[in-house]
C-alpha cells in the first residue's frame, strides 16, 4: 500500500492531467466526461473525485499509474560546505546557547533516515574541509574524508577549499585517506584538467587522484533505479582557489560533454550533479540555475559553495536544485518520483536539523575525539595553546557571520581584526618594530564571528582559519609591504567601487579613515581620506611617500592583482621598503621567534592582551561594540557632490565618454554630408 502523501500527490496529478488512473493504466479521457457524463467539473465535484481517487490508490495492490509502467523512486541525503565541523558549533546571543553540526550527530541523523529509506544515496557537494582546527590535520590524517566514509557517504565532489593547502596538501590528504585502509566515499570531479603535462605538486595530485580512483562520474543502482552522479567546480569557486595550482576546465562545457557521455553510454534513469557552484538571489547570476538552463538533461543539482539554504527546492525547467546550508547544521533529504515522460518530480523535501536534540553516534564520537587529540599534539602544542582554552570574554556579540559584509559599511569585527594585525607586528618585532601605517583585511578572509561569552582558541581559529604559509603549517601568515599615499587612496576606491558587485572584496582597515559616495563614478567615489596616527592625529597621505602596510599573505597577493583586474585604472603595486616591486610575497612574511606570525594567532594575542575582568579573563572593551568612523558612506545625489574632487579616473572616463560622443556626432555629420551630396548629384 502506498503512503498517504504519495496517494494525495498521485490523485492531484491525475486530476491535473484529466486522466483516470486504474489498475490497467491511465485512461486518456476527459474526467468530466468519464466520471460525470458531461458538464464542467465544479469545485465540489473535483473534491469528491479527489477523495475517490485517493481511496482507490490507497487500497490498490500492484498497479500502474502516471509514473510509468513501473514506479521508480529515489531518495537523496545530502550535505555541502561542512567546513570541518566535526564537533558542534555554537551560536551564543542574549544568554542563549544553541548548537549546530557535529559529525557524531550527523551520523545519527543519516542512520535514522537510512532506516526509513535503506536505498538512499548519501552525497556531498564539496568544501567538506577547511573551517575549524580539524583542518590542521587535513593533510596528515584526512579526518573529514575518513569520517564521511564511515558515515556512509557514497560520493563527494571537491570544492575550492579542498585546494587551500595547494595541490600537494590535497594529494597528501588523499594518500593518507587511502593508507588508512578505511571505507571512503567516491570522488567525482569532471572539470579538473587531468590531461595537462605536470611536474612537482600537481603531478603528485594527479597521481593521488588516479590511485584514489577519482572519476568524472560514477554509476549506481538503487532499488531498480540506475543513477549517474558527476561533480563540478564552478566559475566562482575556481576564482576562489588561487592556490590550487592545477588547472580547471569550463564547468558548463564539461557538464554538457559529461552528460552527453552518460546518456550515450550509460542511459541512466536519473542524473545527479554535485555542483560546487552555488545559487544567488539574482537568477541571472545564479550559477547552478544557469547550469540547469544550459544542461537541461541534469535531473538534480545538489548545490554547494554559496552556503545557500533552500526551504523548498528550486525548479529550473525540469531540473531540481537543492541546498542544505553550511557547517553540517542540516542534512538535506530529497525524495523523488519519476513521471511517465521520464522526468523526476519532488515527492518530499526536508532540511533535517543536526542540533543538540540529536544523540551522538558513539562510534563516530570516539573517532572525532581521537582526531581532536591529534590537533592538540600535532599543531596546538607548538604554540603553547589548547583547543578549549579560554582567551577572552566578549560582553556582546559581534555581527553574526551569516550577515557579515552583507552591507557596505564599517563593521567592528573587521576593525578588531585589523587592529590585531598591527598589535601582532609590534609583538613580533619588539625593539625592531617599524611603524605600520595601515592594516587591511578583506571580508573574504574572515570565516567566522565572535559571539557573546567566553571565547576559546578554537573559536578564534574559526574566524581566521584560511590558508597556509611557506612553513607548510595551517593559517595564512601576516606580511609587510609598502604602498604610496596615492595607492592608499586606491585601496579606499577599490573598497567603495568593487564591494557592491563582490561582497568578499569589502575591506576593513586600521590606520585609515575615509568617506565615499556610492553614487559617484566608479573609482572616483572617495571624497575624504586621512591616515590616523597612533595618537589620533589625522594627516593627509603624501602621494609619493611610501607607507608600511600589513595584511595576510593571500590579501597581499590579491592587492597585487588589482591593476590587472581594473585594466590599469587603479594601480596597487606592493613594494619593499626601498620601493622595489614585490614579486615573491612569501619573502615578506612577519616572523616571531622563528615562527610565522599567523592571522589567527594575531587575534589570540591581541584579545589576550585586553584588561582582565574580576575572574582573571581578559574582556573585549566597549570600543568594538559599534563603528568608530573608519569608513563612512555619504549617500548623496546632489549634482555638486557627484562631480566635486575629480581624480584621474574621473577625467579618464569623462574623456572616453566625450570621445565616443564626438565620434558619434562626427559619424552623424558624415552621413548627413553623404546624403546631401547624393541629393545634389541626383538633382543634376
Amino acid at each position: 500500500m502506498i503512503g498517504l502523501a504519495r496517494s494525495v500527490a498521485l490523485a492531484r496529478i491525475c486530476l491535473k492531467r484529466n486522466n483516470i488512473c486504474i489498475a490497467g493504466g491511465c485512461l486518456k479521457m476527459k474526467i468530466e466526461t468519464a466520471f460525470f457524463l458531461g458538464g464542467k467539473m465544479n469545485k465540489r465535484r473535483r473534491s469528491l473525485l479527489l477523495l475517490v481517487l485517493f481511496l482507490f490508490l490507497s487500497s490498490t495492490g500492484p498497479w500502474t499509474h502516471v509514473f510509468g509502467d513501473g514506479e521508480k523512486a529515489a531518495t537523496i541525503l545530502f550535505t555541502h560546505d561542512m567546513h570541518s565541523y566535526l564537533l558542534p558549533g555554537t551560536h551564543r546571543a542574549e544568554g542563549t546557547v544553541t548548537e549546530f553540526g557535529g559529525f557524531a550527530r550527523l551520523k545519527t541523523v543519516i542512520d535514522r533516515e537510512k532506516t526509513k529509506a535503506p536505498n538512499a544515496l548519501v552525497l556531498d557537494a564539496g568544501d567538506f574541509s577547511m573551517g575549524t582546527l580539524f583542518q590542521t590535520i587535513f593533510s596528515t590524517e584526512a579526518p573529514e574524508l575518513r569520517l564521511m566514509g564511515s558515515m556512509g557517504y557514497d560520493a563527494v565532489t571537491l570544492g575550492n577549499h579542498e585546494f587551500d593547502y595547494r595541490s600537494q596538501g590535497l594529494a597528501d590528504m588523499l594518500e593518507r585517506a587511502l593508507d588508512s585502509g578505511e571505507t571512503l566515499p567516491a570522488i567525482v570531479t569532471a572539470n579538473l584538467d587531468r590531461t595537462q603535462e605536470t611536474e612537482g605538486s600537481v603531478k603528485a595530485l594527479q597521481t593521488a587522484l588516479d590511485r584514489y580512483g577519482a572519476k568524472d562520474y560514477m554509476l549506481l543502482e538503487r532499488n531498480g533505479v540506475s543513477i549517474a552522479v558527476f561533480g563540478l567546480t564552478g566559475y566562482d569557486a575556481i576564482e576562489s582557489a588561487p592556490m590550487s595550482e592545477i588547472g580547471f576546465l569550463d564547468p558548463v562545457e564539461r557538464a554538457k560533454a559529461v552528460v552527453k557521455e552518460i546518456k550515450d553510454i550509460e542511459d541512466p534513469d536519473l542524473i545527479i550533479c554535485l555542483s560546487h557552484s552555488g545559487t544567488w538571489e539574482d537568477p541571472k547570476d545564479s550559477e547552478d540555475q544557469l547550469l540547469a538552463k544550459e544542461v537541461p538533461d541534469i535531473d538534480v543539482i545538489i548545490s554547494g559553495h554559496t552556503h545557500s539554504v533552500t526551504p523548498t527546492p528550486l525548479i529550473q525547467g525540469d531540473t531540481i536544485i537543492a541546498s542544505a546550508g553550511e557547517n553540517a547544521g542540516f542534512l538535506g533529504r530529497l525524495d523523488l518520483l519519476e513521471t511517465s515522460e521520464g522526468n523526476w518530480i519532488v515527492e518530499g523535501f526536508a532540511l533535517l536539523p543536526v542540533d543538540a536534540t540529536i544523540r551522538e553516534n558513539r562510534e563516530t564520537a570516539v573517532k572525532v575525539a581521537a582526531f581532536l587529540e591529534m590537533i592538540e599534539t600535532e599543531y596546538l602544542d607548538g604554540f603553547g595553546l589548547s583547543y578549549d582554552q579560554v582567551v577572552v570574554r566578549s560582553p556582546y556579540a559581534f555581527t553574526e557571520f551569516k550577515n557579515f559584509a552583507k552591507v557596505q559599511e564599517e563593521d567592528p569585527l573587521g576593525s578588531l581584526i585589523a587592529d590585531a594585525y598591527i598589535h601582532a607586528v609590534k609583538e613580533a618585532e619588539g625593539d625592531r618594530y617599524e611603524p605600520i601605517a595601515v592594516a587591511v583585511v578583506p571580508a573574504g578572509v574572515i570565516r567566522g564571528s565572535i559571539a557573546e561569552g567566553e571565547i576559546t582558541v578554537s573559536d578564534l581559529f574559526n574566524v581566521s582559519s584560511l590558508g597556509m604559509g611557506r612553513d607548510g603549517t595551517p593559517g595564512y601568515p601576516l606580511i609587510s609591504v609598502y604602498l604610496t599615499g596615492k595607492e592608499l587612496s586606491a585601496i579606499a576606491e577599490v573598497d567603495a567601487s568593487v564591494t557592491p558587485i563582490m561582497e568578499s572584496a569589502q575591506l576593513y582597515t586600521s590606520g585609515l579613515e575615509y568617506v565615499f559616495n556610492p553614487n559617484r563614478l566608479i573609482f572616483n567615489k572617495v571624497t575624504y581620506l586621512r591616515l590616523v596616527e597612533e595618537d589620533g592625529t589625522r594627516v593627509v597621505p603624501e602621494d609619493d611617500k611610501l607607507y608600511r602596510v600589513v595584511c595576510g599573505l593571500y590579501s597581499g597577493q590579491m592587492l597585487g592583482a588589482v591593476k590587472g583586474k581594473t585594466f590599469g585604472m587603479i594601480s596597487l603595486e606592493p613594494k619593499d621598503k626601498n620601493g622595489e616591486l614585490i614579486t615573491e610575497f612569501e619573502d615578506h612574511i612577519i616572523m616571531k621567534e622563528n615562527q610565522e606570525a599567523k592571522e589567527w594567532l594575531a587575534l589570540v594575542s591581541y584579545l589576550g592582551s585586553f584588561p582582565k575582568g574580576g575572574d582573571g579573563v581578559p574582556v573585549i572593551p566597549a570600543l568594538y561594540q559599534m563603528p568608530q568612523g573608519r569608513k563612512t558612506v555619504e549617500d548623496s545625489t546632489a549634482f555638486g557632490d557627484l562631480i566635486s574632487q575629480p581624480n584621474h579616473v574621473y577625467y579618464l572616463l569623462v574623456g572616453a565618454v566625450s570621445a565616443i560622443l564626438l565620434l558619434f556626432v562626427l559619424a552623424l555629420y558624415l552621413v548627413k554630408r553623404r546624403r546631401e551630396k547624393r541629393s545634389e548629384a541626383e538633382q543634376r
